[in-house]
């Protein structure tokens, strides 16, 4: 009898490095083939192996077969699925809670206060990831790997952002249920990843936790307003694998390994599922 099974590969990370805060460049000269794929991002030492021994990872167009390959990155080509990997260089990852009242660019025509005003010297050169308006509050990730930046916020990518909001009156929790759904506002469709009620607070206003995956401008307000809600306070609290956390407003912090390493896991490539057909007796 003959039963078709599919068989899924583990997938491999992508190549977006880490250390705490910082990634690690390989030494010069020739290493470890696993340790080069580990300072790259694609896996573990140990996942590295696995990659090896799956005949995954080649050098120069040919397959590696051995657990202790040795490898000189800048003489020599490796790829893994196909993917060629860069030795990395050196980048910055930093955790901002972005104040409300000021803006995400560089710099204002109107002389309005942005974000870099109020980040340290050293934050000079990074870029954001993920934009938040001048009203809005909280999680921001700034670093200088602009390939992880486009990662995260492509569409395709599906990086989920989650949101407290404050809104004007008391809410029900049938109240929220069209944004649960999916509501079309102004011509453009929204939809939220998840909508709850917290609490009613002080004063007759209520508290929203939201999530959502696309980050459309504004998309949080937008939703609100489409079931006639209005935000009067909003902060992002999450960022994919990043957590606000205790962050005080206006101040930083570096990311650390475990979180480099899920945001690494957040953005990597899916490799197609095969499927092969296993014959039985």
């Amino acid at each position: 009898m003959m039963k078709s099974k599919t068989r899924q590969q583990t997938p491999a990370s992508s190549p977006f490095a880490g250390g705490r805060g910082t990634t690690a460049a390989p030494p010069p000269g020739p290493i470890r083939l696993n340790r080069f794929l580990s300072l790259c991002g694609a896996a573990s030492r140990r996942g590295a192996d696995a990659l090896i021994a799956a005949g995954r990872v080649t050098v120069d167009g040919a397959v590696v077969g051995s657990l202790g390959a040795v490898v000189d990155p800048a003489r020599q080509r490796v790829a893994v699925d196909g993917r060629p990997l860069a030795a990395p260089r050196h980048y910055r990852y930093v955790l901002f809670h972005k104040p409300a009242g000021c803006l995400c660019t560089r710099g204002d025509p109107q002389g309005r206060p942005t974000i870099y005003d109020r980040l340290p010297p050293d934050c000079a050169a990074l870029k954001y990831a993920g934009r938040l308006d001048a009203d809005s509050e909280g999680l921001l990730l700034l670093t200088d790997d602009g390939a992880l930046i486009e990662a995260l916020t492509h569409p395709r990518a599906g990086i989920e952002r989650t949101y407290l909001a404050w809104v004007d009156g008391p809410v029900s929790r049938h109240d929220l249920k069209p944004l649960a759904r999916g509501v079309e506002f102004l011509g453009v469709r929204y939809n939220a990843a998840g909508v709850r009620l917290l609490r009613e607070e002080p004063g007759g206003a209520s508290l929203l936790e939201l999530r959502i995956t696309e980050g459309k401008k504004r998309e949080v307000r937008l939703l609100c307003r489409a079931v006639g809600l209005t935000v009067t306070r909003l902060r992002r609290t999450a960022f994919g694998p990043l957590s606000l956390g205790d962050l005080a407003p206006g101040r930083t912090r570096r990311l650390t390994g475990d979180e480099l390493s899920r945001l690494r896991q957040a953005v990597a490539p899916r490799p197609p599922i095969t499927s092969s057909t296993i014959t039985e007796r």
